[in-house]
């Protein structure tokens, strides 16, 4: 089974992903994953990737799709895969659909993990760090809030909001995502590929959904 999976910052998709994937016997390829793998073999996208990240420039999206590219074609996904963070426009989704034509294979699903953007907001403006870097724990206000307000359970240490958890930076993360994706969840959808499923609740539960929809 080869599946594409959508959804928002925060909206719980690496974690459906890694039950999904243990579920179905299927790797899970990221686009970090990819990336990382292929710097480290040495292949012709990789080490040309090399020379944009070296720079500190952004990686072309000739680029990204050739190293995808190159994934796709390993052995080890002959049974299916899981696509996630990759394609992030409908460039890349075109440029997929190409690759694994040529491959002959296709898309068998696209999974949209859906959450609203205000209980999006709520889960990643939640967020709370130690200040102290040797400790550096992660509560959240709502999920998992620390014993006493403001202080690290296991340190003692402050905790603190990071500037990239405050609520304009998400706003502002979610509308570049939303752009970004709205055309993509169209054109699955337009191939009769998409499967929306609601991602609020509890995380069995919401596995449950996606089982659902994969028949």
């Amino acid at each position: 089974m080869r599946i594409v999976l959508l959804g928002g910052p925060g909206s719980g998709k690496g974690t459906q992903a890694k039950k999904l994937t243990e579920k179905l016997g299927v790797p899970q390829i990221s686009t970090g994953d990819i990336f990382r793998a292929a710097l480290k073999e040495g292949t012709p996208m990789g080490l040309k990737a090399k020379t944009f990240m070296d720079k500190g420039e952004l990686v072309p999206d000739d680029v990204v799709i050739g190293v995808v590219e190159e994934r796709l074609a390993k052995p080890d996904l002959e049974k299916g895969f899981m696509l996630d963070g990759f394609p992030r426009t409908l460039a890349q989704a075109e440029a997929l659909d190409k690759i694994l034509t040529s491959l002959k294979k296709t898309i068998d699903h696209a999974i949209l993990v859906d959450v609203p953007d205000e209980e999006l907001v709520a889960r990643l403006s939640g967020r709370r760090t130690c200040r102290d870097s040797a400790c550096g724990k992660m509560y959240h206000i709502m999920f998992n809030p620390p014993k006493a307000e403001g202080k690290c359970d296991t340190c003692g240490g402050d905790l603190y909001q990071r500037d990239d958890d405050n609520e304009k930076t998400i706003r502002e993360r979610l509308a570049v995502y939303n752009s970004a994706t709205s055309p993509l969840i169209d054109y699955y959808d337009g191939q009769g590929l998409l499967r929306r499923v609601k991602g609020v609740g509890p995380i069995g539960e919401i596995f449950a959904s996606i089982e659902k929809v994969l028949g």
